[in-house]
């Protein structure tokens, strides 16, 4: 089921190089997702060796996002490093905050990939920011890409924020053994 969009209108140029995806399916993929005035989405093929992950980028000399499916498609998990915490004592010694995720659909993968790049999109081009922001941004893709509802650029300021937006309670499986999640996911 896809959602009429607001905001993915007619002015985004979507261009897919993927016959099995056409521009149109992938505008009804990305309904509900805030517009990249003036830079066309690309969507080509990513041609994978040992196993499928997420591939894209913003070319802001070039004025464009390319988004790359994998192909073939099968679903596939990627750990996404979210923050990264100080360890205590002397020097300035981090560890990685992450989350586990199962893209299991192309639409999954595009909405994925497009926050991630329109959240690079952003900081240039409405904040001025010239950081790469890559936590800001894997943050501001995991909190939203299953969304259903429109995503906005308040959300992308609440991103921006290093704070848990869902509290840290354990989902408890079949089996009685308890699942810690970071975000919670809708169903």
């Amino acid at each position: 089921m896809s959602l009429p969009s607001f905001t993915l209108a007619p002015p985004v140029n979507i261009v897919s190089h993927l016959p099995d995806i056409p521009a149109d399916r992938v505008r009804a993929d990305l309904a509900g997702l805030p517009p990249c005035d003036g830079y066309p989405v690309y969507v080509k093929p990513l041609r994978w060796r040992t196993r499928p992950h997420l591939s894209a980028y913003t070319s802001f000399d070039d004025r464009e996002i390319v988004l790359q499916v994998p192909k073939p498609f099968f679903p596939f998990g990627e750990i996404v490093p979210y923050a990264a915490r100080r360890l205590p004592g002397e020097g300035m010694r981090f560890v990685w905050l992450t989350e586990g995720i199962t893209l299991r659909s192309p639409r999954e993968v595009l909405r994925y990939l497009y926050l991630h790049e329109w959240m690079h999109w952003w900081l240039r081009e409405v904040l001025g920011r010239r950081g790469k922001a890559e936590t800001a941004c894997e943050r501001f893709a995991l909190r939203n890409y299953l969304r259903e509802d429109e995503v906005t650029d308040a959300d992308a300021r609440e991103a921006l924020k290093r704070k848990i937006v869902t509290p840290v309670t354990p989902i408890v499986s079949s089996n009685g053994n308890g699942e810690g999640r970071l975000f919670s996911f809708p169903a």
